[in-house]
């Protein structure tokens, strides 16, 4: 199958500049002015428009099972939504139970991944330690692709990595040539502090970000900081959502340790007065961890993306409707934590970076695919628009708009916390692996489309 765009402007991290974007099967094939093509090919007018790399989202949970319930967005749903919005891989978690292997963990996670409607990779997480862990995780990045290890230092009692686990996990990320990752919260103080508020009557969804202050988040994010460092490992942080927390990745930067940073979409838009509305859904669709934040803390992420100590941005879906938030509707401690996202990413993140001046659109395409794509070593495959990259595209109109709504979505979970916001530049079409996937409003995901990505160690298997 033969698809040319022509007549729009490609826009990589480094460069813009006029051409036209040849693509054979799953591949860009020429990028160029005035290129031949098949008289048999697809044309895609992109005249007055951007044509820029697919969105990587690094930061998924598709069909997680989590706080006793799974999310609303299964592989198939998930990320045919994200190819609705411009993003056309994913990289999702791995989550094995306390005591679980992590390669059963693993091969359960790939058979619910077989139905995705775009590629897909997999961080594992790291939720225990014994010596078969240290071995499981050799053979994840020797034989499965994987080069990234998640380490929860929230959620007590459940999925919590121990100081031990997380020095014994980094050192064998090292020997390995994976890069640790870590969600930055002190989870026993946490836990501490939620009994302390329920103990005190104080149940509703207000509280959950008072039982997650930033101080709580910027001591775990100094604290991992600290042992990458004694270590001499690199670490990648998700979801920053505080300026406590950026300013120890700025400091660590400045003295040369190689921490990387990550922005969600809804941490750079949404601030915490959500979280006082009387209505218990609205409330409790915002809860997620770690929490919106307060407005001088959306100014200081967006400074770090501009300055360069935020990298990637990314959404952290994890969808749940109504009736699961309800679980928690006289205990906040119980509401699932998740918000939706993988839709809207890209042109919330356009919207209001680029259309403000924060970003240009270089930039922007750094923040929501190139810099992930090199941080976890899928650089040029994915992440530029360049002869040989896969022929994932999103063509971007940047005078459209519309409004977000969860009556319109293409996700689950019946909740959307851009509700009602109004965005200029939206995605017009987007090729995923060469085949047209979403055009002018219509959706043409197809179930089981999407490809696992293998993710190559940062070093040669012969060094290790």
């Amino acid at each position: 199958m033969t698809t040319i765009i022509r007549g729009g402007t490609v826009v990589n991290a480094d460069r813009a500049f006029r051409a036209d974007v040849l693509c054979y099967g799953d591949k860009i094939v020429a990028v160029g002015t005035n290129l031949d093509a098949p008289a048999s090919a697809t044309v895609i007018d992109a005249g007055g428009q951007y044509v820029m790399p697919g969105g990587i989202d690094p930061h998924t949970h598709m069909n997680l099972p989590f706080m006793g319930t799974v999310t609303a967005d299964d592989f198939f749903t998930g990320t045919a939504a994200g190819l609705a919005g411009g993003t056309t891989t994913i990289i999702d978690f791995v989550i094995p139970s306390p005591q679980q292997s992590l390669l059963e963990a693993y091969r359960t996670w790939r058979g619910w991944a077989q139905k995705a409607a775009g590629d897909y990779s997999f961080h594992v997480a790291i939720t225990w330690w014994a010596d078969s862990v240290h071995e499981e995780m050799g053979t994840l990045v020797r034989n499965h692709g994987v080069n990234s290890f998640k380490h929860f230092m929230a959620y007590k009692n459940a999925i919590m990595a121990d100081d031990e686990t997380l020095v014994k996990s980094f050192r064998r990320s090292l020997e390995l040539g994976a890069i640790p990752t870590v969600h930055a919260e002190n989870g026993e103080l946490v836990y501490q502090l939620q009994q302390d508020l329920l103990k005190q009557g104080l149940t509703g969804p207000s509280s959950h970000p008072l039982s997650r202050p930033p101080a709580v988040e910027a001591e775990a994010a100094n604290r991992a900081i600290a042992i990458a460092n004694v270590l001499n490992t690199p670490l990648y942080i998700v979801h920053v959502s505080c300026k406590e927390s950026l300013d120890a990745i700025t400091r660590a930067r400045a003295g040369g340790q190689r921490v990387y940073g990550e922005a969600l979409a809804g941490h750079l838009i949404i601030d915490d007065s959500v979280y006082q509305n009387p209505d218990f859904d609205f409330a409790a669709g915002h809860v997620m961890s770690p929490p919106f934040r307060g407005k001088e803390h959306q100014t200081a992420l967006w400074h770090g993306l501009q300055g360069g100590n935020l990298h990637t941005t990314a959404t952290d879906h994890c969808t749940f409707c109504a009736e699961q938030k309800a679980a928690g509707r006289n205990d906040f401690s119980k509401i699932p934590n998740g918000c939706g996202g993988v839709e809207d990413r890209m042109a919330v993140i356009w919207d209001a970076g680029v259309n403000s001046g924060r970003l240009t659109p270089s930039e922007f395409v750094r923040v929501t695919s190139a810099n992930a794509a090199q941080i976890f070593n899928i650089y040029p495959r994915k992440g530029v628009i360049a002869v040989g990259s896969d022929a994932d595209i999103v063509v971007w109109d940047p005078e459209a708009s519309r409004t977000i709504s969860a009556k319109t979505q293409f996700a689950k979970g019946g909740f959307n916390v851009f509700e009602g916001r109004t965005v200029r530049g939206i995605p017009s079409a987007t090729l995923a692996a060469g085949k047209l996937a979403f055009h002018k409003g219509e959706l043409m995901a197809k179930e089981g489309a999407g490809r696992h990505v293998d993710r190559p160690a940062f070093t040669p298997v012969s060094a290790r």
